[in-house]
This record gives C-alpha cells, structure tokens and sequence, in this order.
C-alpha cells in the first residue's frame, strides 16, 4: 500500500512540474512577443521612467526600485529585477 501511494505522488509531482515548465515556456514566448511588438511599435515600459523606480535606483537603492517596480507593474520579483537592472543599464548606472 505504501509503495502504491509513493508511486502514485511520484507520478502526480512529475505530472505537475511538467504542466508548470510549459506553463513557463508557453509564458515566456508571449512575453518575448510581447517585448518586440513593443520595441518595434517604439513603445517603453511606463515603470522605466517613474521616479518612483528612478529614485532609489539612483541611490543605489536596488532593491526598494524592484519594489516599488512589481507594485506599479503586478510582475514577478525576477521580472522586476531584470527589468529595473535593463532600467539601469539604460540609464548608465
């Protein structure tokens, strides 16, 4: 009984990490379209140019920008943090 049921969760975890990687990758390519439908039409993230992101930023405050980024923005913390630190490199700081 216990083998059945270990197996039984083996199955079930391999099933719904599967789901979630294509989830992922599925979510990713909608966001890669998204970000060149956006650059070709000249349009720019709104969060890039809010001083509210700019300030700490400018301050070496990192982290409070990611912050303050995913709450304008509702993105994921690795989202906002790849996206305050293009912000920073655009921004040359």
């Amino acid at each position: 009984m216990e083998i059945l049921l270990s197996a039984a969760l083996v199955i079930l975890a391999v099933f719904l990490v599967s789901t979630r990687s294509r989830s992922s990758s599925r979510e990713a390519a909608i966001e890669r379209k998204l970000d060149l439908v956006m650059r070709h039409l000249g349009i720019e993230d709104p969060a890039a140019d809010s001083p509210d992101v700019l300030g700490p930023l400018m301050q070496g405050q990192k982290i409070q920008a990611i912050k303050v980024y995913r709450e304008q923005t509702g993105a994921s913390l690795a989202e906002a943090k790849a996206a305050v630190e293009q912000i920073a490199r655009n921004k040359g700081l």
